[in-house]
């Protein structure tokens, strides 16, 4: 029985794994805009709760103990929205986007990248708890970085 139990989790990983590498296309141009505004709300949302961390990491707002976990927690939670929210593959519509191509033909890539920002994410809450803010300012860091490697890789500038 255990064996058993154990394939079928395997094979629903493995199922899992197969589908969520795998971008669908838009089916209409309405369906397209509809995906895109969703896509850039998440990325919107993200980025307005980096924002304040990166500004307090570098020096340039107060540092607040309270908003770095509030906004950490924000941040882990949307990154686990970034695969479904970017799975319909806009490219073949006019779509008002800064969304590179690679997004959807590299999906493992991309699905790397999101991993690595709940990765680092989740360190980033759990430091934002530890009340050391050099600590703290590391792991702003770390989730800055995985941010940036997206950019470079999947967002035209």
């Amino acid at each position: 029985m255990k064996l058993a139990s154990t394939k079928i989790i395997t094979v629903c990983a493995l199922i899992f794994a197969t589908n969520s590498a795998i971008a669908t296309p838009a089916t209409s141009e309405k369906h397209a805009n509809k995906a895109n505004e969703l896509r850039h709300a998440v990325f919107t949302m993200l980025g307005a709760n980096m924002g304040a961390l990166g500004a307090m990491a570098k020096g340039k707002i107060p540092f607040d103990a309270k908003v770095v976990e509030k906004n950490s927690i924000r941040i882990n939670q949307l990154s686990f929205m970034i695969a479904d929210y970017t799975s319909t593959d806009t490219s073949a519509y006019k779509v008002d986007t800064t969304a590179l191509p690679d997004v959807w033909t590299k999906r493992e890539a991309f699905e790397k990248r999101i991993n690595d920002l709940t990765i680092a994410s989740e360190k980033l809450v759990k430091a934002s708890t530890s009340g050391d803010e050099s600590a703290i300012k590391a792991a702003i860091g770390g989730v800055g970085k995985t941010c940036g490697g997206c950019h470079d890789n999947f967002r035209e500038e």
